[in-house]
């Protein structure tokens, strides 16, 4: 479906265009346009490839929630949601709007949810084409019966050539991601990183459904043979995506997902992987879809001659990343939803090489590492970073918060509690010491742990308490050594192994601090001892 004339929807948020609008366009008429228009290039292979300019990632110190009547007791104020005034935001909003009426747009209408009970209908409004089969392969697409009488509840206008100005409309610079929960509208501005578009509506979707009493989760999904349900919860480089991409389970999705009374559901209709150092053999499933017409894939470096891709080449960012449809996984769970969780694995990717590759934890202990979300980024990824440095990321996913952490983790240990769920926690960092001196967890004794946690196969065996982190270690494990199940055995020092594991143990309690007062005291008491 195509217009090439105004309207299409745009008169309900006041764009009159003077340009082409190109309306639900599919696959193969975007390439065209995104290729017209030199947006990208085209992979020996068949993805469109894509940079980004100068923001090859998220830009968190932008984004701001706009503080009004309906929603302001509810937001959880602070570094994460910076409150935007009604006047800055209207003043946004008429200057954007004017400056998208004097481009060529493209309009994708969308739904965010997999369950009908909690759909979100959302209209992206976007100047290139490259966003919009980004959005289209990352969102669900209606069915083309739902698109003549489709009514957006939410509308994100994206315009990534259009600056912001600071002192008119109270951002902290050029760029900004705003959303109003009053009128359901995201504006993004000055960033061409299309990753924007999918964290605002799972932005919205963190403040919409929990009041709701919908759980919203920064999770990946899949379910077994058996038609058990699992869930991964980790931050960014813990292995979130490449380990619920299993041959032997089916993918629900790899990144967002609601909870609720009726199972677990996708936001999504595709997936957003991290493509550097992507290889067949580590990542077959996500390998492949690198070789197939619809991937749009952002950043990687491509040779100029031949179309080949390498993925191993970060000099444009680490940050690479890939954005295709879920149907392009062999097997995966195409109506994007399963039943409660049996199992949830919060993955960490921890560099100092002291939390051991697979634990246990109690319900408290559940919500403890929830509230915490703990990762570490290693030396040389980010400019300045020297040695291993401590990431909390409150339920794995604090950017996109809208509301106290506190809901989103007695909503969980509700579930957790209700369901009988088992919590494991799995390190796929360092072990034999930190980075630069341990080497990293070989992902197969990884996958072994938690293919063992997810089948039973850790239900019966013997098990011993970490005496820093208040965590229960399984003694032996089918396809791993018992010696790579404790940490400490696996450091030639051991001393060094105690004070680096203290160290981090501190870092915990510090980081938890923010959370004491609203938490019961087994929570607390969940945590490391000091």
């Amino acid at each position: 479906m195509s217009t090439l004339h105004a309207g299409a929807g745009l008169e309900a948020v006041g764009i009159r265009s003077s340009k082409p609008v190109h309306v639900n366009l599919q696959p193969a008429a975007l390439y065209e346009h995104a290729i017209r228009r030199a947006e990208g290039v085209i992979a020996a292979d068949g993805p469109l490839v894509c940079r980004t300019g100068s923001h090859t990632g998220r830009s968190p110190n932008d984004k701001f929630v706009v503080q009004e009547p309906s929603s302001e007791a509810n937001v959880w104020w602070g570094k994460v949601n910076r409150p935007m005034q009604p006047a800055h935001y209207d003043a946004l909003r008429a200057d954007v709007i004017a400056h998208l009426g004097q481009q060529e747009l493209f309009v994708q209408d969308l739904y965010a949810g997999a369950d009908p009970a909690y759909r979100l209908p959302v209209r992206f409004i976007q100047e290139l084409a490259w966003h919009n089969l980004f959005v289209r392969n990352l969102f669900i697409v209606p069915p083309v019966a739902d698109l003549p009488g489709f009514q957006p509840e939410y509308t994100v206008m994206t315009a990534p050539s259009f600056k912001a100005d600071p002192a008119r409309h109270g951002t902290r610079s050029e760029v900004v991601i705003a959303l109003n929960l009053a009128s359901r509208e995201v504006i993004i501005a000055g960033t061409s990183y299309a990753g924007e578009n999918k964290k605002s509506i799972f932005t919205v979707l963190n403040y919409v459904l929990p009041l709701k009493g919908v759980l919203a989760m920064h999770c990946s999904a899949n379910i077994g043979a058996s038609g058990d349900t699992a869930l991964f919860f980790g931050l960014s480089g813990t292995g979130k995506t490449t380990l619920s991409s299993d041959p032997e389970r089916r993918l629900i999705g790899d990144d967002e997902h609601g909870w609720s009374d009726r199972g677990v559901f996708n936001f999504e209709g595709g997936c957003y992987a991290k493509m550097i150092k992507l290889s067949p053999e580590a990542e077959p499933q996500i390998f492949s879809t690198t070789r197939r017409f619809g991937t749009v894939l952002e950043n990687v470096v491509i040779d100029p001659a031949s179309r080949g891709l390498d993925f191993d080449d970060a000099s444009l960012t680490e940050n690479t990343r890939g954005a295709y449809p879920i149907e392009f996984i062999e097997h995966a769970v195409l109506e994007g939803m399963g039943g409660h969780p049996e199992n949830i694995v919060m993955l960490t990717a921890d560099a100092y090489g002291v939390l051991p590759p697979i634990a246990r934890l109690s319900p408290e202990g559940a919500m403890y590492h929830y509230l915490s979300g703990y990762t570490a980024k290693v030396a040389g990824t980010e400019k300045g970073v020297t040695e291993p440095t401590a990431t909390f990321s409150t339920c794995f996913g604090a950017p996109f918060l809208p509301l106290n952490p506190n809901v989103y983790a007695r909503q969980l240990g509700e579930r957790i509690a209700r369901y009988q769920a088992k919590v494991w926690l799995v390190n796929t960092g360092w072990t034999g010491g930190a980075y630069g001196v341990g080497s990293r967890m070989k992902i197969g004794h990884t996958r072994a742990m938690i293919r063992a946690a997810l089948s039973g196969g850790l239900n019966h065996v013997g098990y011993q308490r970490h005496p820093v982190f208040n965590i229960e270690m399984p003694t032996s494990c089918l396809d791993v050594p018992p010696a790579v199940l404790d940490p400490r055995g696996t450091w030639a020092d051991k001393d060094a192994y105690d004070r680096q594991a203290a160290r981090l143990a501190k870092m915990f309690v510090e980081n938890f601090k923010a959370f004491e007062a609203d938490v019961a005291p087994a929570v607390k008491a969940a945590g490391p001892s000091v």
